[in-house]
């Protein structure tokens, strides 16, 4: 009626996801007895299935959750540390670990999936695969950003002839790359996710798929071991709170870099938003010069010590940025890594937020780093690795240089944050390091504009890069694009009203006094709410 999306709400569970079924997948769970744990890992596991250039159980994340149970605010961190294996001296620059055997890191999705289940979930294993076992089994047809996204990406890794065959073998036979309305049917990895259901992670991690995975890296030139992906561990951690207008909203710690995110809301927390027109030049001024003031302490302390980190958070330290904030000079530098990067940061990841009717909310983001990962598919797995040592900062000079058994910083950031101690909102979204920049501006249009939860989703955003490049989704009047070049921001707007650049958010809110649950998704992805 009015041209945009209902508005999505339940008293008894959400699922916001960045496909329909896998929101579907989750939202099963919720309507077979299981809570939002089982319910997480079951959309995970079907986004595997469904989005396989984005994120699987070879992949690597975090959670935040409330825990309804207990209380409070938790994250179980899967992001495994650097290989032991690790050749860091091989290499100078990030681009050496661009694709190939030599980017994968040590799997950490499955461990993250199957402690939600342990520590919280009520289901089997068996239950919370079954949806993407019967997707993978039966096959599904490819909707609108899927098949862009194997007509986009799936050429590169054809043309790459160490990779190409058992690429194509698994989501390209009898040669042609899958487009619009093509069912992609994935039978070897149905058979993985039912072996994985029967045996638990450790088919993986201890077992004989861990093997089948590591011979096959190791055949094409890789050094990931066995001692790797035994070593891999789930690990519960405090999150890390900040205020911001009257929430606190809560992310992963350190090693974790979702700490940008929360400093860009400090320090923007300071200024009169509200005084100026919403998506105007004096708004997305300050917003854009908040965002590079803190990707710019990100970058020149990255994973801080605690001491550091709330030096860091500190009212000096931000007083100190929120005035160059408010002091009118141009605000450059860089947005990624220690070292501009040169293009387009090709990070494919996927956020999905879920809420049930027992009061536990769930974030959850997670990737296999680039499209398709590193590219490589162990034959008869269906399994896709990840290439996070891509992200590994390898950079000579570099004072973040990686080296085995570091722990890999992450550019993630899945939120919650609470209002009086209770929970209001789960917010997390893909974009590599975009993630903290296009999460503070959906913030900013929620809180200081009002909009509803959908509509600020959906709000125009923008992408920054290393030095004043601003990306800007072109709904933003020329007028306004033209006023921020005027104050130093190398303003371009992109050629489209939406795009992945910035982000695939996916929200749930909480009314405390009503229990009515609000979801959110973003149609810069195939992004679907479902209810049980």
């Amino acid at each position: 009626m009015h041209g945009r999306r209902p508005t999505m709400t339940s008293r008894h569970g959400m699922v916001a996801a960045a496909h329909p079924l896998a929101a579907q997948a989750g939202a099963r769970l919720l309507a077979q007895g299981g809570n939002a744990f089982d319910a997480a890992a079951a959309t995970a596991a079907a986004l595997n299935v469904v989005e396989p250039f984005m994120s699987g159980l070879a992949g690597m994340g975090f959670a935040t959750c409330w825990v309804a149970a207990e209380a409070r605010v938790r994250v179980l961190d899967f992001v495994p540390p650097i290989p032991a294996s690790f050749p860091a001296e091989r290499f100078r620059q990030r681009s050496d670990l661009d694709r190939g055997p030599l980017s994968v890191a040590s799997p950490g999705n499955l461990a993250g999936w199957c402690e939600l289940v342990k520590a919280y979930g009520r289901k089997s294993l068996r239950d919370i695969f079954a949806p993407a076992i019967a997707l993978a089994r039966d096959g599904f047809a490819l909707a609108e950003f899927g098949a862009d996204e194997f007509a986009e990406h799936g050429p590169a890794v054809q043309a790459m002839p160490a990779l190409a065959p058992a690429w194509t073998a698994n989501y390209a036979a009898p040669g042609a790359i899958p487009g619009l309305g093509d069912v992609l049917v994935q039978a070897d990895l149905a058979r993985t996710l039912t072996d994985i259901a029967e045996s638990g992670p450790d088919h993986f991690y201890r077992g004989a798929l861990g093997e089948r995975v590591t011979a096959h890296l190791q055949a094409l030139g890789g050094t990931l071991t066995m001692a790797d992906l035994e070593a891999v561990k789930a690990v519960w951690r405090e999150p890390l709170a900040l205020g911001y207008r009257d929430l606190q909203v809560h992310v992963p710690p350190p090693p974790c870099e979702g700490f940008q995110f929360l400093l860009t809301l400090a320090i923007l927390d300071g200024a009169d938003l509200g005084a100026h027109p919403k998506d105007g030049p004096e708004h997305l001024d300050l917003v854009y010069r908040a965002i590079r003031l803190a990707a710019g302490e990100r970058i020149a302390h990255n994973n801080p010590a605690p001491a550091q980190l709330a030096q860091m958070l500190s009212t000096p330290s931000i007083e100190r940025l929120r005035a160059r904030l408010l002091d009118g000079k141009p605000v450059t530098g860089p947005t990624e890594q220690w070292t501009p990067l040169e293009g387009e940061d090709p990070a494919h990841t996927t956020s999905f937020s879920i809420a049930d009717g027992e009061g536990n909310l769930i974030c959850i983001t997670q990737s296999l780093g680039s499209p398709f990962g590193s590219g490589v598919v162990v034959p008869g797995t269906g399994l896709c690795l990840n290439n996070f040592l891509y992200w590994a900062d390898v950079q000579t000079g570099s004072p973040n240089r990686a080296k085995p058994g570091d722990a890999l910083a992450m550019c993630m950031s899945p939120s919650i944050s609470t209002r009086d101690g209770r929970p209001v909102l789960a917010l997390g979204t893909p974009g590599s390091y975009g993630i903290m920049q296009t999460q503070a501006q959906a913030m900013v249009q929620h809180l200081v504009f009002g909009l509803p939860l959908q509509e600020a989703i959906e709000a125009p955003r923008a992408r920054l890069w290393d030095g004043s490049l601003v990306e800007i989704e072109n709904r933003i009047a020329p007028e306004t694009i033209a006023a921020l070049r005027h104050r130093g921001h190398d303003a371009r707007a992109l050629d489209v009203g939406w795009t992945m650049r910035c982000g695939g958010m996916q929200a749930v809110a909480v009314d405390p006094a009503t229990g009515v649950l609000t979801g959110a998704a973003d149609p810069r992805r195939d992004g679907y709410v479902a209810t049980p």
